[in-house]
């Protein structure tokens, strides 16, 4: 059973994890070499827990019950009683290995060592320590506390007793597993790259503005919120950062390549609310500001529905193709999605809802206009169109 749990970082992701734990009964002690990091952390949790009291979602003791499970410290041998260790550090694989490295040395032999990254190999850094076989992929979204879904990626490395206790103790934590393949993206950030790269496709062709793409996607989609509007919410800087890194990893697959446009406005450092500019431009507390960017009120409705369409076929392609390469179930792949970046249906059963032909059909359509590979058809797709399947039973 995982009873102390250290994390290293105590950045927002850092935070909202040991919370998590915290929230869980267990005893977290959260590392970071500064210690205005530190204080910046534990002063967030105070706030956040207040409001949390002010709603009524808990009481005074929980909230004094969470505070005091959580210990912060400063050096790295603090975390030496750990069952369990979990990373949430910048996405640098040198960085990562170093610290796991020495981490591993203050560690007993049965420890788990888990890392956050969203992009980064989980063999490549396993590699690192003498006994890789405790090291696995444990990746939350962001914010961590209100996110339901944590991505569990094995690397090859991994022993299946970790694997096993890992899964229960993210469970235990009131958390949906999805377990992952460690490749590129795993799961969410992996399938979720259409919903950004097609969108700017479309925009780069000059056939809608990013507001009517973005309405598009919420109105007729569900979506909560556009492409774009997320892209300048996650960050430009970020989201091209992943995009890259998913692109570079696959062997550079035009399916993942990135756009001139967000490469542009990462380059000129607007990277959305945190900058007060994006694709849109934002107030001083980060709040759009109305027709900033617009160029286009009315929209036709049957270009709405080609942007939508576009978009949609594009991720349940990326989705099908993900199951097709074994990266994970059916089930967890919907469950990613709804779960982890909050998308109105799980994208198989959104397939399934369209119909598995109309999908063949639309991605065949894009690919003798454009001839690009980007737009082949996954091959699980034609499969069942032929087979006459879906993805789930009625």
């Amino acid at each position: 059973m995982i009873k102390n749990v250290g994390i290293i970082g105590s950045g927002t992701m850092g935070s909202g994890i040991a919370q998590v734990a915290a929230t869980a009964g267990c005893i977290v002690k959260l590392y970071d070499t500064k210690q205005v990091a530190l204080d910046k952390s534990k002063a967030a949790l105070e706030k956040i827990l207040n409001r949390l009291v002010e709603k009524g979602r808990i009481d005074t003791a929980e909230k004094e019950r969470i505070q005091g499970n959580i210990i912060y410290v400063n050096a790295l041998k603090d975390l030496g009683d750990s069952d369990l260790t979990i990373e949430a550090i910048i996405e640098n694989l040198d960085i990562k290995q170093k610290v796991f490295v020495e981490l591993e040395t203050y560690l007993s032999d049965d420890a788990i060592i888990a890392s956050n990254t969203s992009s980064l190999s989980i063999a490549s850094i396993a590699s690192a320590l003498k006994n890789p076989a405790r090291c696995i992929g444990i990746h939350f979204f962001n914010p961590a506390p209100l996110m339901k879904l944590v991505e569990v990626i094995p690397a090859i490395q991994t022993s299946k007793e970790v694997l096993d206790k890992t899964i229960k103790t993210i469970g235990d934590w009131k958390k949906v597993v999805a377990v992952a393949k460690d490749t590129p993206g795993f799961i969410v950030n992996r399938v979720a790259r259409p919903f950004y790269g097609e969108s700017l496709r479309i925009y780069e062709e000059g056939l809608a503005d990013f507001t009517t793409i973005d309405n598009a996607l919420k109105t007729l989609g569900g979506f909560r919120m556009g492409p774009f509007e997320l892209m300048d919410f996650i960050g430009n800087d970020v989201n091209y950062t992943v995009t890259e890194t998913v692109f570079t990893a696959f062997y550079f697959d035009s399916r993942y390549k990135p756009s001139f446009t967000q490469k542009r406005l990462s380059e000129a450092g607007y990277l959305g609310r945190k900058t007060g500019k994006g694709y849109y431009d934002y107030d001083e507390n980060g709040k759009k500001i109305e027709n900033s960017n617009v160029t286009s009120n009315a929209v036709d409705k049957s270009l709405s529905e080609t942007i939508f369409n576009r978009v949609l076929v594009m991720l349940i392609n990326e989705a099908a193709d993900a199951l097709f390469l074994n990266i994970a179930s059916a089930e967890d792949i919907d469950n990613a999605m709804t779960k982890g970046v909050n998308y109105p249906k799980g994208l198989l059963a959104w397939a399934d809802e369209k119909g598995i032909a109309w999908c063949v059909e639309k991605l065949d359509e894009l690919y003798d206009e454009y001839h690009e590979d980007r737009y082949r058809c996954s091959p699980l797709l034609r499969r069942m169109k032929k087979d006459g399947v879906r993805f789930f039973k009625n």
